[in-house]
């Protein structure tokens, strides 16, 4: 089984759908997400950033909240 996904594939998957989202929309759709999903999201995107609760703690001595998330995702998909 192949695991590259071809373009309509990708745009079926919600982390894909997501940075597809500009501006409002983008915002609107982040603030439904969990806060668990967000980081769930930020670790998925960039496998080598801090997001998890343990790690966070462990390096920076606190926990990315559902805000900050939000404002990461936002800067990682409108500087992509």
């Amino acid at each position: 089984m192949s695991t590259i996904l071809n373009q309509e594939e990708k745009l079926k998957h919600p982390n894909y759908k997501l940075m597809e989202l500009k501006g409002d929309a983008l915002e609107a759709e982040l603030n439904k997400w969990s806060r668990l999903d967000l980081i769930a999201w930020l670790c998925w995107n960039d496998r080598n950033g801090v997001y998890k609760d343990e790690e966070s703690l462990q390096e920076f001595g606190n926990m990315v909240s559902k805000e900050e998330a939000i404002e990461i995702i936002t800067r990682q998909i409108t500087e992509a």
